[in-house]
């Protein structure tokens, strides 16, 4: 009886540990080399490729229609573990409070990291939250915003320089291992209206000839109208279940070959590493409340064993400027600190007023 107990725990265990990956996958072609970040507006998933696999997916909050999330191709810029908060000058109009800065801590709309997204000047980021119930959505005010954890195992992951690309796709055409073909459609949040509607039937007709598979027209006009944002079998004969990991098709090109990884760049591997508690600045809370924090003039400074030097309340523009000699590691009392690794360095935050 014991032997069967075990063996069906360790059965269970492997099978959560194999998890198929059953999200829709954007036709998106990933970087051969090193880890790459594809955030897929419509879907509002993050997609984390490693030498062109994918490594995980994480739900995630972007901008809303009227802040959107800047797409296109961007970088990964450094990380900032357990950042002070400057609130810019709009939100806090907007929360009419008095509230200039909010320290590190549960209260913190960025959670317990920072990573920055882009160039400094467009002022985004991916980081964690206090608002956990606010992922995923399309409610921020630009920034990528995760639940805290997943935040925490992301930046722990990626690297400096890596590509990050913020996507726009709303029709995911998918074969999962099966050999049976998917359809999933998302609306449309910033009015894009760049769903190729044409290109799509016509490779599902392609797919369809060249697999001997019967495809209902009818079926497929009803997943495009309903922009449901749910994965739908288009050939299966039986009950429609997903088996193993879904694969996108490189349907944007007419292609019904899987979506292969582009060719070429650079492998980045170093980590920048602002010190603990940096100031940043970024449209970061539009949903957070107000009231979880107390006026600037009555913040009293938290007490710490930390030697990491002051940081400026003004906003750190997060790019190496001279970077001088790492500083010594700081011992934190209860938050998060930054991973070891011996490929991170720590930047001196250049303040700017």
């Amino acid at each position: 009886m014991y032997k069967t107990l075990w063996t069906t725990v360790a059965l269970a265990a492997a099978s959560s540990a194999m998890a198929a990956q059953t999200t829709p996958v954007p036709d998106v072609r990933p970087a051969a080399n090193g880890w790459q970040v594809v955030i897929n507006i419509p879907q509002q998933r993050l997609f984390l490729y490693y030498d062109g696999e994918l490594e995980k997916v994480y739900p995630v909050a972007v901008g809303k229609a009227h802040t959107q999330t800047l797409l296109g191709e961007h970088k990964i810029g450094p990380k900032a573990y357990n950042p002070t908060w400057h609130i810019p000058k709009s939100i806090q109009k907007e929360r009419g409070d008095g509230v200039k800065t909010i320290p590190p801590g549960p209260n913190n709309p960025l959670g317990p990291v920072f990573v920055r997204l882009g160039d400094p000047k467009h002022g985004l980021g991916i980081h964690g939250t206090n608002a956990p119930a606010s992922v995923p959505g399309i409610r921020s005010h630009g920034c990528v915003r995760m639940k805290s954890d997943q935040a925490l195992e992301f930046a722990k992951k990626i690297t400096t320089g890596s590509p990050a690309t913020v996507s726009y796709e709303m029709a995911m055409l998918n074969t999962d291992e099966a050999g049976n073909l998917w359809l999933a459609v998302y609306k449309d949040p910033y009015k894009q209206g760049n769903l190729k509607r044409d290109r799509l039937r016509q490779t599902i007709s392609a797919w369809a000839k060249a697999n001997g598979a019967n495809i209902s027209n009818t079926l497929v006009e009803k997943t495009i109208k309903t922009q449901a944002g749910k994965a739908v079998c288009l050939s299966c004969s039986g009950k429609a279940v997903i088996q193993g990991d879904l694969q996108s098709l490189a349907w944007n090109s007419g292609s019904i070959q899987p979506t292969r990884p582009r060719a070429g760049g650079v492998r980045a591997t170093r980590n920048e590493v602002l010190p603990e508690g940096s100031s940043i600045e970024v449209d970061a809370a539009d949903d957070a409340p107000a009231a979880a924090s107390k006026p600037a003039a009555k913040l009293k400074p938290r007490k710490s064993n930390r030697r990491v030097k002051p940081t400026s309340v003004f906003e750190t523009p997060l790019l190496p400027t001279n970077a001088p000699p790492p500083q010594p590691k700081a011992k934190a009392a209860s938050a998060p600190a930054a991973p070891a690794n011996s490929n991170e360095r720590v930047l001196q935050p250049t303040n700017t007023r």
